[in-house]
């Protein structure tokens, strides 16, 4: 049947024309809110010479509006979160890494939603991200915030962990960051499953289909330049009252994302809206520090393990609609995850009149040099 009905006519007219608004308001969202963020930044670099943890606090409250922004894109077309496992909000304010299956660019839209009612984790978390993301719209940002771009491939690998370690050395605990979260299988699952199960075949691995094999070397570098002393291969504790410094990472906090029928959500979903609305499940698992190994060896078991589990998560998932209940326990309980219409209005608001603002400033400065 090659024939359009009125009726399909006029619903595609209206995701057509739905997608070019919300695509005009992305573009206005990011002209108004982007450029102000980096003029304040600027505005505020003496606050930074003389006192930069204050700075970098005020940084960290903009840059979650800036991702509440982000989320709001998606939220007001339908795509929500809904919550499992464990509760990460007890250890909001510890330091923590966070290890994710990576599904599409809709992953990341996904994170900033679900991890804004979590403290002050938002404004405190450093990303690792593929360099591709440097070139987006919020690339800008995520440069100033301090987040790193890791660049994939054999060709970079010492180079970009080594980088990495510089990195951290550099900017996670000078800019007091809590979280640090990255995509431990180095790429999309569409693009690396089958590469994945081909090592897997070869070296008599787990042959996974719903997430891939993880890599290594950034998890390896996380663990060792930020976690606490080690004990017997692994890291301790860590005790700030006794040294002065940072206790170090904490926890592990293994997040797996499912979407329904396993449809990722991609980054221009998420902008224009095509799609109709889409509840994605993020499960949460919290493992102590103390129970991570660092030396190559166990720590590759200790990652696949993770990665075995988050297959079965999944496989559970797409066959039952949720998440299985931990052990012990007979029912799984999920919470739907909301943000606030108020405060996303006033942090959209606080962007335009900033804007504003600025234009208003700029002009000023502009008429009296010339």
């Amino acid at each position: 049947r090659m024939a359009l009905t009125f009726e399909e006519a006029r619903r595609l007219g209206w995701i057509l024309l739905k997608a070019i608004i919300r695509f005009a308001f992305m573009i206005i969202n990011n002209l108004v809110a982007i450029p102000s963020y980096v003029l304040y930044l600027i505005a505020l670099q003496p606050l930074r010479l003389m006192d930069s943890h204050t700075f970098w606090t005020i940084e960290g409250v903009m840059f979650k509006w800036l991702l509440a922004m982000v989320s709001s894109w998606g939220w007001v077309a339908g795509y929500t979160v809904t919550e499992w496992g464990d509760d990460v909000k007890p250890i909001s304010e510890e330091e923590a890494m966070v290890i994710v299956n990576h599904q599409a660019t809709g992953d990341v839209c996904t994170l900033m939603m679900c991890l804004q009612d979590k403290g002050t984790v938002v404004r405190k978390m450093m990303w690792l991200m593929d360099h591709i993301f440097k070139y987006t719209n919020f690339g800008l940002v995520s440069l100033i915030h301090g987040d790193f771009f890791i660049r994939q491939g054999k060709a970079h690998r010492d180079k970009q962990l080594s980088f990495l370690k510089d990195h951290l050395d550099k900017y996670y605990h000078s800019r007091d960051r809590k979280w640090i979260v990255l995509f431990p299988e180095g790429g999309f699952l569409r693009k690396r499953r089958e590469t994945s199960q081909s090592f897997a075949k070869k070296n008599n691995l787990p042959s996974l289909v719903h997430v891939t094999l993880p890599r290594l070397g950034a998890t390896q570098v996380i663990l060792k330049t930020l976690g606490p002393q080690q004990e017997n291969g692994s890291l301790g504790a860590g005790d700030a009252s006794r040294t002065g410094k940072p206790r170090g990472l904490q926890w592990v906090i293994d997040i797996t994302i499912a979407y329904p029928k396993a449809k990722p959500i991609d980054i221009q979903t998420w902008i224009l809206g095509y799609r109709p609305p889409v509840v994605t499940h993020v499960h949460y698992r919290v493992y102590p520090i103390k129970e991570v190994p660092v030396e190559t060896e166990p720590l590759t078991e200790w990652l696949y393990q993770r990665f075995v589990e988050k297959e079965e998560l999944l496989a559970h998932f797409y066959e039952t609609g949720a998440f299985p209940p931990p052990k012990g326990q007979k029912q799984a309980v999920s919470k739907e995850m909301t943000l606030d219409p108020v405060w996303l209005f006033t942090i959209q608001s606080f962007a335009f009149v900033s804007a504003y603002m600025w234009y208003n400033i700029l002009q000023y400065f502009y008429c009296c040099v010339f």
